[in-house]
Formats: C-alpha cells, sequence, structure tokens
C-alpha cells in the first residue's frame, strides 16, 4: 500500500474502541466469521481451505510472515467499520485532520521570491473538508500521487498561504522525498 492510504488508515484505526484480535487463530476466526465461510477467506489470502480450518482450531499457531502481514492487513481493513465511518465523518465534518510530516516543500511563485525547495517539518491542522477530500479519495481508490496532490494543495491553502491571507500569487506547492508522514483525527 502507499505511505499516504496507509497514514489515513492509521489515523482512523486509532478511534478503534475494542482491540484488534491479535492471535492468528483470533484474526483468522474473525476473517471467516465476516466472509462467511473458509472458502472465501482461503481465496483472499490465497492459501488453502484446510490451512484456514486448521487456524481456526489453533492447530497452526504462528503463520509465515507474509501471511500474518496479509492477515493483519485483512482484519484492520474489516474492524469496527461503524467506529471507522464515525471517526471519518467527524474528521470531515467538524474535526479536520493534522498531518504531520518532514519532507521536502517548494513551490513556484513568482521570480524574485524565495521558492527553494528544503526539507521542513510542519505539523498542520487541516480544516474538515481537506480531510473529507482526502478520505473519498482513498475510498476512490485513488492513485498515491493524487493523494499527495490533495495534502500539498491543502498544505498550500493552510500553511503557506494561511487561508487567503498571504502568498496570494503562489501557484503550486511540491511535496517530495517524504521522510515522515502521519495523519490524526
Amino acid at each position: 500500500m502507499s505511505m499516504f492510504a496507509d497514514g489515513l488508515d492509521q489515523a482512523v484505526q486509532r478511534a478503534f474502541t475494542r482491540p484488534v484480535p491479535k492471535s492468528a487463530g483470533a484474526q483468522m476466526r474473525y476473517l471467516v466469521k465476516q466472509l462467511k465461510g473458509t472458502r472465501a477467506v482461503a481465496q483472499m489470502l490465497r492459501i488453502s481451505q484446510r490451512t484456514v480450518e486448521r487456524y481456526v482450531k489453533d492447530q497452526i499457531k504462528k503463520p509465515r510472515p507474509d501471511l500474518a502481514i496479509r492477515m493483519d492487513r485483512e482484519v484492520k481493513a474489516r474492524w469496527q467499520p461503524q467506529v471507522r465511518a464515525r471517526a471519518k465523518e467527524r474528521a470531515a465534518t467538524t474535526g479536520g485532520i493534522v498531518i504531520d510530516t518532514r519532507a521536502r516543500l517548494g513551490y513556484t511563485a513568482p521570480i524574485g521570491s524565495t521558492d527553494q525547495d528544503r526539507i521542513r517539518h510542519l505539523t498542520v491542522a487541516l480544516p474538515p473538508h481537506y480531510a473529507a477530500r482526502l478520505f473519498e479519495a482513498q475510498e476512490q481508490g485513488a492513485t498515491e500521487e493524487r493523494l499527495k496532490e490533495l495534502a500539498a494543495e491543502a498544505l498550500k491553502d493552510v500553511y503557506f498561504q494561511d487561508g487567503g491571507r498571504r502568498a496570494g500569487s503562489l501557484e503550486e506547492v511540491r511535496f517530495t522525498d517524504i521522510e515522515h508522514l502521519d495523519f490524526d483525527l
């Protein structure tokens, strides 16, 4: 997955009210219940139906690293859908989203201004409509590049232009060489 999509998912997962199943058996039982059968889980995880059944019965306790990652990702993607939806709704309507990043940021501006790209560490609270745009784009399967463009637009408006109070002639913000990226609701 992508840095932006993962970051948005992790921000939403912090809103979970119950812990996600940790053991392989508990994760597998949860997936079987969600997908209503062992065959569907086996196909999704690319393992045999018999292997799924053995995890369900706790006959296998330690999955291979690649399978453990796939199981964890699938469980988290389905865990507490109402809590996930409420967290996204709150961010998109009232709360907004905080972006914390250390990346190379620069901008295109008229000649004579200091538009040199440089590494900056920013923690910026973005208004709800930017949270809504990011989550909407993520749900529609936007590329990593598109999510980066949306974040750059938001930073341009909120950080560089202060909601229209300065740097009005700024044309485009460049957001590259991302060292760290985290979102919080």
